[in-house]
């Protein structure tokens, strides 16, 4: 009986584990297991693309891909990274930091281990809003700022305690995040239009 039992169960597992139905239709997609990726987490910040490509200075009259979608980096190569995004194969430029921080390190800035989005749930509904738009308000801390424009081009910006950032609306169109001394945005600074784009007006 016990010979028998043994039989039935060890039956079984081969079924269940056969990814070829029985009713002749395609077989599932077989995923990668995790220990398959270098680093599988969520993106960081709203991200700026251009067709698959992902670059450092993240230009923000770019489409973007949302503050905590799921990315699974595949390989370093060089400066550049190749990631699932949402299970979209795209690429991570690293572009202009190369002076400041490795590639391995830029990535880990923008692949974070833990979902941005539980945190974003217990922000203001202002700001909640603002960094679904990928704008800007005055009030919001440096978190906030880096989940709603991602970060600051670090060869332009080595020092992060300094009184204002950096940022890139377009390759000819940079605009300015000042900083009051509680380490909250204080003013918005650049070409009027730019500051349009990037000033977040609703509630």
């Amino acid at each position: 009986m016990l010979a028998a039992a043994v039989a039935v169960l060890a039956l079984g597992a081969c079924k269940t584990s056969d990814t070829k139905p029985a009713d002749g239709s395609p077989a599932p997609a077989v995923e990668k297991s995790r220990d398959s990726y270098l680093r599988v987490g969520y993106a960081c910040c709203n991200l700026h693309y251009s067709g698959d490509w992902i670059s450092d200075s993240n230009l923000a009259q770019l489409p973007f891909v949302p503050v905590g979608t799921p990315i699974k980096l595949k390989k370093i190569d060089g400066y550049r990274a190749y990631v699932e995004v949402d299970g979209k194969p795209m690429r991570l430029g690293h572009d202009y930091g190369r002076e400041q921080e490795n590639t391995e390190q830029w990535v880990n800035k923008i692949v974070v281990l833990d979902d941005p989005q539980a945190k974003i749930a217990r922000f203001a509904p202002n700001v909640r809003n603002a960094i679904a738009k990928g704008q800007l308000l005055r009030g919001m801390t440096k978190e906030q700022v880096i989940m709603a424009v991602g970060h600051p081009q670090t060869n332009e910006n080595p020092n992060l305690k300094g009184p204002y950032w950096r940022y890139w609306w377009s390759s000819f169109g940079p605009y300015y995040v000042y900083w009051a001394k509680n380490g909250t945005v204080s003013k918005i600074d650049g070409h009027s239009e730019t500051v349009g784009y990037m000033t977040y007006k609703g509630k």
